[in-house]
């Protein structure tokens, strides 16, 4: 008989709320990640402004924003967005190649993942120039993230639309974890969604094991697993491989 355990850390910078344990990863079938600051280490957006001196301007939008205290998502995204016209399309390589770094333990915890049978999701606020990139290097299975519009090598300041919408949002994210899950035949029981910022609370919440890494404190209160030292693959100590 399981026992569901209401709060502590289980180890230093872990800590574990209302879930039954011992869980394994077999258990489930679909882990879905946020990637700015959760897969990756930077939030890749306020890089970008970095390269037309902007990087304050847009960083603080961006940290109102996964604090919660900027509501309406698309909004936030679009004056950012806005922020970048101009930028030459060879900053977002330059950026990828100077500043983007994995999480520590992305590629066990993923690696984990996938030897156990799962099927990983990327879904991000972010940029599809990034998202394509990190999904190839992890050996990522599905990605869902933003188009920036482009125009004579430059940036032109607006996200483009997609078939599945325009802007990748906290409802997108979860609807895309729900959608991916039930053409894989798994109820939402069966997923686990990791993230750091407000927008990912609706697919958290939405999945069958909620995990903070790193997280805004609205996010690391409302998720059943905190990750607030150390790598991803410190969710193998609660859900074993």
């Amino acid at each position: 008989m399981t026992v569901a355990v209401p709060t502590p850390s289980i180890s230093p910078g872990l800590v574990v709320r209302h879930i039954p344990r011992p869980l394994k990863l077999a258990d489930f079938g679909l882990i879905a990640f946020d990637m700015d600051s959760t897969l990756i280490t930077i939030e890749c957006i306020d890089e970008i402004a970095d390269a037309v001196g902007k990087k304050a301007e847009v960083a603080a939008i961006t940290e109102a924003t996964m604090r919660g205290e900027i509501k309406d998502f698309k909004e936030s995204l679009r004056r950012r967005v806005a922020l970048l016209e101009g930028v030459p399309v060879g900053a977002l390589q330059e950026v990828y190649d100077q500043r983007l770094r994995l999480s520590p333990g992305a590629p066990e915890l993923v690696g984990a993942c996938r030897e156990a049978g799962l099927k990983v999701l990327l879904v991000s606020g972010g940029f599809t120039f990034f998202a394509d990139r990190v999904m190839a290097r992890l050996g990522i299975d599905f990605a869902r993230s933003n188009l920036l519009e482009e125009d004579g090598g430059r940036l032109t300041g607006r996200v483009r639309a997609q078939d599945w919408g325009d802007i990748c949002d906290g409802a997108e994210k979860r609807r895309t974890l729900l959608e991916v899950a039930s053409l894989l035949r798994l109820a939402p029981s069966q997923t686990i969604a990791v993230g750091d910022g407000a927008n990912d609370l609706p697919m958290m919440g939405a999945a069958g094991l909620s995990v903070a890494f790193h997280a805004k404190p609205k996010v690391r209160e409302q998720a059943m697993v905190a990750i607030d030292a150390g790598g991803l693959d410190r969710l193998l100590e609660v859900v074993q491989p």
